[in-house]
């Protein structure tokens, strides 16, 4: 895992020259922690061209497979990521007349790319963000994985050039302004999200993109300047797929395929491990690991004492079972002080709750233990359904095609299992008015905006985002997984685990986004993902005899959530948020008003929402 930059330049003088190699350096020292293990730099003779790299060294260690890496003195690729199947993309390449001078991942994509253009990221299973340039046809090629797991942002600046970077920190150092899109500050104070889902090429700052998952582009620079970016699309999960067999052939298939992916996801050349939870997601890709007999493979957690959501004895369980060791980390409030602006120094946009810091403390952990690689279950619950706002949907799905009675088991059980669902006339008419439904949850995200307790109100007329808001139309589960999965959730939380694992030179891999597993399971039936009260349910019902019972039947789910409400109750962290709020009153987002009094027109969870999310906006600020 790496950290890459580059700049296209449209003027070409030899003080211009010197000035893009002098930014290129400056710009990877930003990105420093993302690759501790060496730099490099390149520019081309004529200077359109400047390249830079930071190297986290995990395939081929060697100094062969350092970047900015050249092939066939004709290209040169920048490159972020891991290319699992390299190996056997290296073979059919080699059949195909190819060389090879490393064992890297690096030479094979530019290898394939020689072979098939952009028709090579088809071709690939991994996670990346690379830049390749052309030398004969004198472009420039971007393109991000399919789920974008792996970062790349870009910019114009003042000079018209093309600046693209892992992280838009390295674009902030050349001056580039820092300028929050105010829209997205009101989207994020009413609901802790960040984002557009229909304008995934807006960052949180004006000026400031990112190409979107599964896209690439062609960038011509020129003399007066460079082709405009537009981004293609190269894949999409096609959720009209059906699969055809039966469920004991599914239960028996997932497995299968999971732990191909698992297998896949461990090669490396350092040290691997994983992130652990007491969960069904990471403890299926432990038990998994752990029969491949990795040497010093462990599984790194964090843990509450005390607090009613502590995983701690189902992680101990797991672990004693399977039969690796443990390593557990207790983050507490003192860390939510000491910890916050580093954290969000790495993280750039706003994040969610301190589920985030609690992430960040398991990648140092892994960090003081020599583990560079880990593995994660995320995206696991956004293709199988495991989050249990998803259950009224499945059960208005049910309803809607005439599964009564199923329906009704269904809901009885899921309630039995302890677990809220709310069920009434509103989810009877959802189900037979899905596009009045989707309109009405824009409408009420609308709402909830213009109605901000204690925001500016001239804040919110003037930057209110009414037509960027947006809800899929929901007809069957499968609609709002695949929104969760392309454009809502998991963007979010891949983004997290990015700039966390980066933070301190990790690199997370995450078996469940291997991208023929998912477009496979999407092709599953909704009543296999929901099943006798359970989500995931062909999941748990495939790990059945790899997992133990507690943990592949377990009923609720927590996955690293902390004490948050606790942790802002004291003092110190009390003094940040009240800080904040003075910042943000100064910056005319907040009125006046909050100064006054602290005691608020709001349940105390939710003023406690809104305080950390005031926190977070200031500390960007």
């Amino acid at each position: 895992m790496c950290g890459i930059a580059g700049i296209i330049s449209p003027v070409r003088q030899n003080e211009s020259l010197a000035r893009d190699l002098l930014d290129i350096k400056t710009m990877t020292d930003q990105l420093a922690h993302r690759g501790p293990d060496g730099e490099g730099s390149w520019q081309n003779l004529s200077g359109e061209i400047t390249l830079g790299h930071r190297r986290l060294a995990v395939i081929d260690t060697s100094a062969a497979a350092t970047q900015p890496m050249h092939f066939e003195n004709r290209y040169t690729i920048t490159y972020n990521g891991e290319l699992y199947n390299y190996i056997e993309l290296r073979e059919q390449l080699i059949a195909k007349g190819h060389s090879f001078r490393t064992l890297s991942d690096t030479e094979v994509i530019l290898a394939a790319f020689h072979e098939y253009r952009e028709k090579c990221l088809l071709q690939f299973d991994g996670m990346f963000a690379m830049a390749i340039w052309d030398e004969l046809e004198q472009r420039l090629f971007l393109a991000r994985d399919r789920f974008g797991e792996k970062p790349l942002f870009f910019h114009e600046d003042p000079d018209g050039r093309f600046l693209f970077a892992s992280e838009i920190k390295a674009i902030w150092a050349l001056g580039v302004p820092r300028i929050m899109d105010e829209g997205q500050v009101l989207l994020f104070l009413s609901t802790g999200n960040t984002g557009y889902p229909i304008a995934p090429e807006k960052s949180f700052y004006k000026g400031i993109f990112q190409l979107p998952a599964s896209s690439f582009m062609y960038i011509l620079p020129g003399k007066e300047g460079y082709s405009k970016p537009e981004s293609i699309r190269y894949w999409d999960i096609d959720t009209r797929q059906k699969f055809g067999g039966s469920l004991p052939e599914a239960i028996r298939l997932l497995q299968e395929k999971l732990n191909t992916s698992v297998q896949l996801r461990l090669r490396a050349d350092v040290q691997t491990g994983t992130s652990l939870s007491g969960g069904v997601d990471s403890g299926s890709i432990a038990a998994l690991a752990s029969r491949l007999e990795i040497a010093g493979f462990q599984g790194f957690s964090a843990t509450f004492p005390g607090f009613e959501k502590d995983e701690s004895a189902l992680i101990n369980s797991l672990s004693k079972e399977i039969g690796f060791t443990s390593r557990q980390t207790s983050p507490a409030a003192e860390n939510l002080v000491s910890d916050f602006d580093r954290l969000l120094w790495h993280q750039e946009e706003p994040i969610g709750s301190a589920s985030v810091l609690v992430q960040y403390k398991v990648f140092e952990l892994a960090k003081q233990h020599g583990v560079t690689v880990l593995l994660d279950g995320q995206g696991a619950d956004e293709i199988l359904g495991g989050y249990p706002q998803y259950i009224p949907w499945f059960l208005q799905e049910e309803w809607r095609s005439g599964n009564w009675a199923r329906q009704r088991r269904e809901l009885a059980l899921f309630r039995r299992h302890g677990l809220h669902v709310p069920w009434g006339l509103k989810n009877y008419l959802a189900a037979l008015f899905p596009a009045a439904a989707q309109s009405q949850l824009i409408s009420r995200q609308s709402a909830k905006i213009r109605n901000l307790p204690l925001v500016n109100k001239a804040y919110i007329e003037a930057y209110h985002p009414a037509g960027s808001l947006y809800k899929p139309m929901v007809t069957g589960l499968r609609d709002l997984l695949y929104y969760d999965t392309t454009m809502g959730k998991l963007p979010e939380l891949l983004r997290y685990a990015d700039r966390n694992s980066m933070a301190h030179s990790r690199e997370v891999r995450l078996p469940f986004l291997q991208h023929e597993l998912v477009q496979w399971i999407f092709s599953l039936p909704d009543e296999w993902r929901m099943k006798d009260g359970y989500t995931k349910w062909i999941l748990r019902k495939s790990m059945e005899n790899v997992l133990p019972p507690a943990t592949c039947w377990q009923k609720l789910k927590i996955a690293f959530e902390p004490p948050q409400l606790q942790w802002m109750k004291t003092p110190a962290v009390q003094e940040r948020v009240m800080d904040a709020k003075y910042k943000l009153v100064q910056n005319n987002i907040l009125d006046k008003k909050i100064l006054k009094s602290e005691k608020l027109n709001t349940p105390a969870e939710s003023r406690n929402n809104f305080d950390w999310r005031y926190w977070v906006i200031a500390s960007l600020e």
